[in-house]
């Protein structure tokens, strides 16, 4: 009698790993390796700007500009807007959550 709801529960958490947590890895292992290649083209493609072109465009800011970009801590608020621009990227790429 014990022995079989042992076996009972047994089978139902290996069901449980089997159909849900083990479809989910594999989901989300395809998901990262094809997010992974794409980067990597973009970035080969020349998509995305680097060090010193950022440079070049940062250093052209007026010093009054400057000045008041500082005082209103412009480049914290560029550092949230795009951490929660990428924050909402990840979560719309998990399924039935985005």
């Amino acid at each position: 009698m014990m022995f079989g709801i042992l076996v009972s529960a047994f089978n139902a958490v290996l069901a449980f790993l089997l159909r849900s947590v083990l479809v989910k890895f594999a989901a989300f292992f395809a998901l990262y390796f094809i997010v992974t290649g794409f980067l990597q083209v973009m970035q080969a493609a020349g998509l995305f700007p680097s060090a010193s072109s950022l440079n070049g465009v940062l250093s052209g800011i007026p010093p009054g500009v400057a000045y008041f970009m500082d005082l209103f801590s412009v480049s914290q608020g560029i550092s949230m807007i795009v951490s929660a621009y990428f924050t909402r990227f990840i979560i719309r790429r998990i399924p039935l959550i985005g």
